[in-house]
Parts: C-alpha cells; sequence; structure tokens
C-alpha cells in the first residue's frame, strides 16, 4: 500500500475531501451501529411481553416503546443513507479532482521529457498505460472511500461491542483478519506478476489499434485488414492463457480463504447459540450480536474485491510512477517542471512573451552582423558510438536562406532536430539567435523558430484554430491576412463554414496542399525569425506544389530560413549550400560557386540534366526531384 499511500501524499489539496470522508465514514458506521441496540431492545420487550401473560396496560405500554424505538429505527436508517450519500458524493468528486491533477501531471511530464524517449514508444502504449494506471487508482480510491472505509470502521466497533459482551467472540472475529490477509499475501505476488505480462500484451495491442486506426487509409491499400485484426487479436488470446492460469490461482487461493472462515464463522455461532440456550444472553441480545457479527462478516467476503482492485491500483500506480520519475529534458521550461507539480489541469501559458524576447534577440544580432544559426564545429551521436553528425560548422545571417542537401541518412533531419532543441550536440557549439542552445530551455529556443515539416501535422478541429495553434490570441483579421499569404484564403472560403470548417484527424478532410498551405499559414502568423523548412513540399504533386510555393516565399520574407531541399530548382536563390556526406559537411558556398566545382551540388546538378536510368536512380538517393 505504499504506492497508494504515496498518491494520496502527492494530493494533499484534496484534504478538505479526505476529512468529509472520513467523517461521513465515522457518522455511516455509527448510524448503523444504532440499529442492532434497537432491535435488541425491542426484541426483548416484545419476548418478555408475549411470553409473560401481560395485561392490557402491559401490552399497551409495550406497543408504544415498540413505537418509539421503530422511530428510533427509521430515523437512524434515514441518518445513514442521507449520511452514506453525502459521503459518496465527496468520494465521486475527490477522485475525479484526483483524476485531473493526476492526468495533467502526467500530460505535463510527459511533454517535459526528451524526444528519445517518444522515439522508443508507441503512442497507443502510452496512452494505454496513462488509461490503466490512473483509472485503476482512482475506481479503487473511490470503492474505498465510498464504501470499504465505513464498513471498516464498523467492523473495529463491532470488535469492541462483541468483546464487552463476550471477549471470546471477539477473538474468533478478530482470527478472521490476519488469517484472510496471510492467505491473500500468498496469492498476490503471482498473481500481480501475471497481470504484469497481461498489461504487455494489452498495451502491444492498444499501441497497434493506435496505429492502424491512424493509418487506416495505408492499411486498407495494403488489405492488410485481416493481418491488423490477427495481430490484434493474438495479443488478447495470449491474455486468456494468463488470465486462466491468473484466474484459477487466485479462486483455489479463494476457496482456500472461503472454506477457512465458514469453519471460523460456524464456531462464532456456535458459542452465540451455546451461551444464549445457557442464559447468558437474552434473545434480544443473541438477535444484535447476530447482526453485528453479519455486519462483519461483509466486508471479510468482500475482502476480495477489495484486495483484487487494490492490486491493479497498485500496479497502477507503479506504472504512473515510474513515468514521473523519468528525468526530464535538461533543458525543459520552469513552467512545465512546475505543471509536472500542479494540483489543477488550469496552466498558465504565455508563449508570447518569449517569442518577443526571440525577436528582439534576433533584432540585436542583425544590427550587430552576427550569424542567427551558427554551427561551430558540432556532432551528435542517437546511439552512443554511432555519430550522426561530425565536426559540422556553418553559419547563417539575418535574412538569409540556408539549403541543406545531402544523400538519405546524411543528417539533415537531425540538423533541423537540433536546431529545434530536440537533442543537444554531443559536441562543439550551437548558437541560435544569439544564444547557446545547451544555456535555454528547449521552449524558449523553439520560440524563436517556425518550422513546416514534410508533414503537415494538423489536429482535429477547426481550420480557424490549426492555423492560431501557434498564436492562440490571434484576432480573427490576423488569421485571414496569413491565411492569404499563405495562398489559403480562396480555399479556405469555399467550404461552407469557411475558417470554422472542422477538418477531422490529422486534417484528413482536406487535400496535401490544401494540409500544407495551412500549415505555412500557421508559421506565418507565429511570425519568428528562423523559419525552417523540412522538405515541406517534398510530398506535393508539381501542381499542388506550385500553390504551396508562392505560400513559401511569402513566409521567408525577411526571416532567416533554413531549407532541407527535395528539389534543385527551390534552392537556385538560396544565398548559401551546405552539401553534407554522412554527417561531415562537404562543401559550403552559394549555388552559382558550388555548381563549378566537383562536389556533391555540382553532380545534382549533372544528375538532373541527365536523361539516363542510372543518373535518375542516384539522384532519388539524394531525395531530389527532377
Amino acid at each position: 500500500m505504499r504506492l497508494l499511500s504515496r498518491i494520496l501524499s502527492t494530493t494533499r489539496v484534496l484534504w478538505p475531501f479526505y476529512i468529509g470522508v472520513v467523517v461521513c465514514s465515522l457518522a455511516t458506521a455509527a448510524a448503523t451501529l444504532v440499529s442492532p441496540f434497537l432491535i435488541r431492545d425491542a426484541t426483548d420487550a416484545i419476548v418478555s411481553t408475549a411470553t409473560g401473560g401481560a395485561s392490557d396496560e402491559v401490552i399497551s405500554t409495550t406497543t408504544w416503546t415498540v413505537f418509539w424505538l421503530v422511530a428510533g429505527l427509521l430515523v437512524a436508517d434515514l441518518t445513514q443513507t442521507i449520511v452514506h450519500n453525502v459521503g459518496g458524493y465527496l468520494g465521486d468528486v475527490m477522485t475525479a479532482r484526483m483524476r485531473e491533477i493526476l492526468s495533467t501531471r502526467y500530460f505535463a511530464k510527459l511533454l517535459s521529457l526528451p524526444q528519445r524517449y517518444f522515439d522508443s514508444q508507441v503512442t497507443g502504449t502510452i496512452i494505454a498505460r496513462l488509461e490503466r494506471s490512473i483509472t485503476n487508482v482512482t475506481q479503487f480510491l473511490q470503492a474505498f472511500s465510498n464504501n470499504f472505509f465505513p464498513m471498516l470502521l464498523t467492523v473495529g466497533a463491532v470488535l469492541v461491542i462483541t468483546a464487552w459482551h463476550y471477549w471470546p467472540l471477539a477473538l474468533l472475529l478478530i482470527i478472521v483478519f490476519p488469517v484472510y490477509t496471510f492467505l491473500t499475501a500468498l496469492t498476490s505476488k503471482k498473481w500481480q506478476k501475471i497481470e504484469g505480462k497481461k498489461n504487455e500484451q494489452i498495451d502491444s495491442a492498444g499501441g497497434r489499434f493506435a496505429e492502424a486506426i491512424g493509418q487506416v487509409k495505408v492499411v486498407r491499400s495494403f488489405t492488410a485488414e485481416l493481418r491488423e485484426i490477427a495481430f490484434f487479436g493474438s495479443r488478447f488470446v495470449r491474455t486468456i492463457s494468463l488470465t486462466r492460469e491468473q484466474s484459477s490461482w487466485w479462486h483455489r487461493m479463494d476457496a482456500l480463504r472461503g472454506g477457512i472462515l465458514n469453519l471460523i464463522f460456524a464456531g462464532i455461532y456456535m458459542v452465540l447459540f451455546l451461551r444464549t440456550l445457557y442464559g447468558d444472553f437474552s434473545i434480544g441480545t443473541m438477535v444484535m450480536l447476530i447482526q453485528l457479527i453479519n455486519m462483519a462478516r461483509q466486508p471479510v467476503m468482500m475482502m476480495s474485491y477489495l484486495v483484487d482492485t487494490a492490486q491493479r491500483a497498485i500496479a497502477g500506480s507503479r506504472d504512473y510512477f515510474h513515468v514521473m520519475e523519468l528525468e526530464p529534458e535538461s533543458r525543459t521550461q520552469p513552467e512545465l517542471l512546475a505543471a509536472v507539480r500542479t494540483d489543477s489541469g488550469e496552466v498558465s501559458d504565455s508563449p508570447a512573451t518569449a517569442e518577443r524576447a526571440c525577436r528582439d534577440r534576433a533584432e540585436e544580432q542583425k544590427r550587430a552582423g552576427a550569424p542567427i544559426v551558427d554551427f561551430d564545429g558540432v556532432s551528435f551521436e542517437y546511439d552512443k558510438g554511432k555519430p550522426v553528425l561530425s565536426d559540422v560548422s556553418f553559419t547563417a545571417y539575418s535574412g538569409q536562406k540556408v539549403a541543406l542537401v545531402g544523400e538519405s541518412g546524411g543528417g539533415k533531419s537531425t540538423i533541423v532536430n537540433l536546431l529545434l532543441g530536440f537533442y543537444t550536440p554531443t559536441a562543439g557549439k550551437l548558437s541560435v539567435i544569439g544564444s547557446d542552445v545547451t544555456e535555454i530551455s528547449g521552449s524558449d529556443l523553439r520560440a524563436g523558430s517556425a518550422v513546416v515539416f514534410q508533414d503537415a501535422a494538423l489536429f482535429s478541429g477547426t481550420i480557424k484554430e490549426n492555423i492560431a495553434y501557434g498564436k492562440p490570441d490571434a484576432t480573427d483579421a490576423e488569421i485571414v491576412e496569413a491565411a492569404r499569404k499563405a495562398n489559403a484564403d480562396t480555399f479556405i472560403r469555399s467550404f461552407a463554414d469557411g475558417y470554422d470548417t472542422t477538418i477531422g484527424e490529422r486534417g484528413l478532410k482536406l487535400s496535401g496542399g490544401q494540409k500544407q498551405r495551412i500549415a505555412i499559414a500557421r508559421a506565418i502568423l507565429k511570425d519568428a525569425p528562423l523559419l525552417i523548412l523540412d522538405e515541406a513540399t517534398s510530398a506535393l504533386d508539381t501542381k499542388a506544389e506550385r500553390e504551396v510555393q508562392h505560400g513559401l516565399e511569402k513566409l521567408m520574407e525577411g526571416r532567416t530560413t533554413v531549407i532541407i531541399a527535395h528539389r534543385l530548382s527551390t534552392i537556385s536563390d538560396v544565398d548559401t549550400i551546405v552539401t553534407l556526406a554522412d554527417g561531415h559537411v562537404d562543401e559550403v558556398g552559394a549555388p552559382a560557386e558550388l555548381a563549378t566545382t566537383d562536389g556533391i551540388y555540382a553532380e545534382l546538378l549533372r544528375l538532373t540534366a541527365s536523361a539516363s536510368a542510372a543518373d535518375r536512380k542516384r539522384l532519388k538517393q539524394f531525395g531530389i526531384k527532377g
């Protein structure tokens, strides 16, 4: 239970709810315990009157006594009902707030983790882990606060009352709990081990499910529906054999526990009946004690469910804290780290401040004639001992356009990852807008840049929301102006709902060219001093590319731009070309200068002009279109 107590300690802000649940549980237990005493008195009064040949006056007095005892029973039951439901309400709200806190912290923690973490994870698995971890924890605490805790308090009071009347009864009743706990402990370790194996299969199935649904067109295009279903189903088939083993073990042990409990309660009833037979207890007292013992029996019999849900909660909390204990990105912004500890889903967000600071620094760099981007002997490796970049050096000044050219796998995308702060250099120095990337947070670094990827990466929602994603406080006029510059306003207005058109997940209702123009409008609206184009038009056909290129030209005006090129014609007017070969800089120079050398750029020009199949094949290795 250490992990569950850790959950409670990390949500201390909910202490008013904890206190409220405890008070209501105490009141519920007290009201529940009143009834057996009133029934005892009524039973004794009725038995003594009915068996003693009582007069009409005695019968009348007993009738009034029974009336008031029944009225007391009604008050006690109504009190128990009302207080129990008030406690249930507090428990429900408490667990909802706890879910909000834990989920927000988990999400914030994920967003603070290094990019390397996500490179090795399946999105669906991350989602499944979140759902299972927090759901299991909150469901257990909700059940415990609404039902189990009042019952446990009742059991404690029952033990005291039975001990007062006849201590051997209390002793027999006490034996139940350590016996049950011991037998449960024998079960728990093996059960949790099997549960972990089941979760691995379920996570794998959930991850594949998310991937297949997210790329359903690909699945259908390759008629892989049955194969995907087979893979998905096979994971659950494996859980069946694990469930058989787990359930068989659990229920064999539960039968053993139940049989031992039945023997102990049989002994309790025998003692109780014999003591009544020998005159130690009145009939009413016997009835009262039977009721009290049954009150204690109910939570014991329900303990299997309690232990089951507790085990799931423990396993869930273990997964939760495993993620929460991971080291965040070394340069994570303080506000995001604070969100990991937040007690509310409301998190402050002020990106405009960081973006203004970046624009100011860019102006300072421009006035000083200093570079906006400066790679100085930068080396990088994703895996130790396997360098991807080696001693890369080049600069880009304010307003300049720099194109990166090289074979696939040559390091172009890695340079973009470094510029965006997803990774930090292994060696050398990288400065962006006057700041060493190792000395500022990733968010501050990215605040100064806008990026258009090959995949437009839009979100579900409206066109307006997607354009304003980088500037959520933008006015409608600013959004429309950005769309016009991106050559997107015309097609947006052709939709019935215009800018309020819902585009579906990842923009599936839009064509490739339309999605890319929305992405360009998003970058224009952000108005960052550094622009990164990561093969922004490589996935488009010629017509769509022409439409998008107009928007890109508007976007590049007045900005320092780093371009990963896929068509030589689009980089013929850049200021500098950096050619890369196996992670090394091969050449740096203007297009006209590099065209006359025997380097990679000159080779690409020759290959582009060639019509031979061999040259075309070689050209594809660079990701260059003719």
